[in-house]
């Protein structure tokens, strides 16, 4: 199928299909937050007008302050970017022609980045059977690698790996002179979830990669950062282009980074509705595989067929087909309101019955 490698573009799914869209459509493949942006941002729109007339600050300064007092980290160990997406592709750049490790299913950006820039990238592929976990297989699988992509919580599957685990990998890692690279863009939404970020200071080999967007529905706007050693931040920043994170990413970015309201009232709402949901899907006759944060996987009978008939109906879920180790067999849902998840409900029990 020839199918978008994100979510998102479902006219593009609708085209490449041959199907009419439908009058209406909900669209399940994004992952974002589904109460939207916080309520400062509507109330202050008209004050944010003044900020598209210049150019942005190229340095990011008082956004870099913000991450700074948030994260507890020194604004030397920060860099902030025109999304996740770019600093992916920053850590792509400075890992030229290397040997890299990425522990999939994962987001398909890592892949297309390395790519970019010649990597020689190896894979290794987590089971289904013990709930995509990570295991003592990364050991061997890390070695002479010069860099390790770990999604945590981890996109597609929604599994937060163990601390004490991810921390004998990190301390393996630096033991061998290895980048451990922790995408945590979708940790805002885990309850009780900490961040590797503060053991950067003990373990310089570690890079974090954070998102705004997710949380803070600012995808139109793209900001992301990363977290490193100093050294390593400032590799990454002789890369980058000027002016990457635009005005009004940089002020809303600011003042996201104060909220503590919205994320809190967010991770309630997600973790309540997620259950909600995936109990009545499981009562259905779906397998619905255990997550932590604002998506989740369920296992896709006729997988083709599940997905059009979805389609038909106006959902759009998203599609596994470029996650390595799912091949299409899963579809993944967001979490969304409350009237549009009882949709899908309606739609699977419906497709149940068939």
């Amino acid at each position: 199928m020839k199918l978008p490698s994100h979510g998102s573009n479902p006219s593009h799914v609708y085209r490449n299909l041959n199907l009419q869209v439908p009058a209406a459509l909900t669209d399940f493949s994004v992952n974002i937050n589904p109460l939207g942006p916080p309520a400062f941002i509507r109330e202050n729109w008209e004050n944010y007008f003044q900020y598209i007339e210049d150019y942005p600050d190229p340095h990011a300064r008082e956004l870099i302050h913000s991450i700074s007092l948030k994260e507890q980290l020194p604004e030397e160990m920060i860099l902030a970017g025109n999304g996740a997406a770019q600093l992916i592709f920053l850590l792509g750049e400075m890992l030229r022609g290397e040997e890299v490790l990425i522990v999939e299913p994962a987001f398909s950006e890592y892949k297309e980045a390395l790519r970019a820039f010649g990597a020689a990238i190896s894979s290794l592929v987590l089971d289904e059977r013990t709930g995509w976990d990570l295991d003592d297989r990364i050991f061997p699988a890390m070695r002479g690698k010069k860099a390790v992509f770990l999604c945590s919580p981890n996109n597609p599957t929604g599994k937060m790996y163990s601390r004490d685990m991810m921390l004998q990998v990190i301390n393996a890692a630096a033991e061998a002179g290895t980048f451990i690279i922790c995408d945590e863009a979708f940790l805002d939404f885990a309850e009780h979830a900490p961040s590797f970020a503060p053991y950067i200071t003990r373990y310089p080999n570690i890079i974090v990669l954070k998102s705004v967007t997710k949380m803070y529905s600012l995808a139109g706007l793209r900001l992301g950062y990363v977290l490193a050693a100093p050294p390593i931040a400032a590799k990454l920043l002789a890369k980058q282009p000027h002016w990457s994170v635009n005005a009004l990413a940089q002020v809303i970015g600011a003042s996201c980074m104060e909220d503590s309201t919205h994320a809190s009232k967010t991770r309630n709402y997600v973790s309540e509705e997620r259950i909600r949901v995936t109990s009545e899907l499981r009562k259905t006759g779906f397998t619905v595989y255990p997550s932590s944060v604002n998506f989740y996987l369920i296992d896709a009978p006729q997988k083709e067929g599940l997905y059009r008939f979805l389609l038909k109906k106006g959902i759009v879920a998203r599609h596994t087909e470029n996650f390595n180790g799912l091949d299409g067999d899963y579809l993944r849902f967001s979490v969304k309101t409350e009237e549009e998840n009882d949709l899908l409900v309606h739609a699977l029990k419906e497709w149940k019955t068939c």
